[in-house]
């Protein structure tokens, strides 16, 4: 990491239940999270958030959320967060095969429509070279409603801003998806 990170007893009050929880759910207090909580209302601000935009209601499917965040994550060449979105992605129930072929969707069978619109799109909103054009917006608007596209394009933005920050701070995978920790190391 380029910044260090402050022991845990060292961070506001209000972060340190945040911690417990990351210390609870993956066994260790998330690298990115460590460096969010040097500015304490930055981080809770974004853990409230992504509590918004990751909840059980959202009106896209938890799998396709996933596979959206992770094709961010690659494009934005966040090791951290591919590690740990490909993780949540295999626990959504996600093939492996299909974790493999992400970074290939076009050329993959194992995509259906829904989540080739959903790729695409978010492909075009992370790429600044590219944009979104007409003809991806009518294919998405075919497969979501309004308020998906909505909910989608928060995520999106949301995972953009988080592994543009954990890429220019070079977080690290901390192992939580082994398969995409040794396609790291190969890279």
């Amino acid at each position: 990491m380029r910044l260090k990170a402050l022991k845990p007893s060292q961070y506001a009050w209000f972060i340190r239940p945040f911690f417990w929880r990351q210390r609870r759910k993956y066994g260790a207090i998330l690298d990115a999270a460590l460096l969010w909580g040097r500015s304490p209302r930055l981080f809770a601000g974004v853990a409230i958030l992504y509590g918004m935009i990751d909840r059980r209601r959202s009106p896209i499917e938890p799998a396709l959320r996933s596979l959206v965040t992770v094709l961010v994550s690659q494009i934005n060449h966040c090791s951290f967060c591919v590690d740990i979105n490909s993780a949540t992605l295999l626990k959504r129930g996600v093939p492996i095969e299909k974790v493999d072929a992400l970074e290939t969707w076009r050329d993959s069978s194992l995509f259906n429509g829904r989540e080739r619109a959903a790729l695409d799109y978010a492909d075009a909103v992370t790429r600044y070279d590219r944009g979104v054009d007409d003809d991806v917006f009518a294919t998405l608007k075919s497969h979501f409603s309004e308020d998906e596209i909505v909910e989608l394009t928060g995520l999106i933005a949301f995972q953009n801003m988080s592994s543009k920050f954990n890429s220019a701070l070079d977080v690290p995978a901390q192992g939580f998806c082994r398969m995409n920790a040794d396609a790291i190391e190969r890279k």
